[in-house]
């Protein structure tokens, strides 16, 4: 089959899946691998239809008192943290940076799938130190098939850096093996070329990690 009968199927399947099919119903009608349709619909909204689902059945005890757990530890966890001061949001960013940033000397590299981790870091960054927000940059990582426009829409409003300003995306091919593709956003790296804050902000994770620095 050529090029464009597999971009009519696709779209033929997107939109089935939009209207709730699952995948395996959707190879069957087109014609295709399930395989196929997995990759095609990755990032297409599921909800299942009633007529298969039926009844609504109550959660599981075990699994509401696991909500409620949940609830409970993020109530006493906002309870502890509370409204950081300076002292406190700076040493978080420090703490954030020296786990999950860039080590390599030039550069502040920072790499996350997560919005609000991303969010966070870039408040830090701005309120931590004097940054020229013409010299940020976003690297995106983004899976073929998914939509560049709406990431680079997603990634601009949660970080404040202008599209203009994103760098040429990484379009990786997915894995078939991987049946849901959870990043439908993909991993946004923000990097800010100043060797200067990069300098401080590792003198920063070295005095954080001092022995002077923690707690008697």
């Amino acid at each position: 089959m050529g090029y464009r009968g597999k971009v009519r199927e696709r779209e033929q399947a997107r939109a089935l899946r939009a209207q709730g099919m699952t995948l395996a119903e959707i190879a069957n009608q087109l014609g295709v691998s399930k395989s196929s349709v997995s990759i095609w619909v990755r990032d297409v909204p599921f909800t299942p239809s009633k007529r298969r689902t039926g009844a609504r059945r109550r959660p599981h005890p075990a699994h509401e008192r696991k909500l409620r757990e949940i609830e409970a530890c993020d109530a006493e966890g906002r309870r502890l943290i509370g409204a950081l001061s300076e002292g406190a949001f700076l040493a978080a960013g420090v703490a954030l940076y020296a786990g999950e940033g860039s080590k390599t000397e030039g550069a502040v590299k920072f790499a996350n799938t997560n919005a609000e981790i991303l969010r966070f870091f870039c408040a830090w960054l701005r309120r931590s130190f004097a940054i020229d927000e013409s010299r940020l940059r976003i690297h995106l990582y983004l899976h073929q098939g998914l939509d560049l426009a709406r990431a680079q829409a997603f990634w601009a409003e949660v970080t404040g850096i202008p599209i203009a300003q994103f760098t040429k995306p990484y379009r990786a091919v997915p894995d078939i093996g991987i049946r849901h593709n959870k990043h439908v956003f993909g991993c946004a790296t923000v990097v800010y070329g100043c060797t200067r804050t990069h300098r401080l902000i590792m003198g920063l994770i070295r005095a954080l990690l001092s022995s002077e620095a923690i707690p008697g």
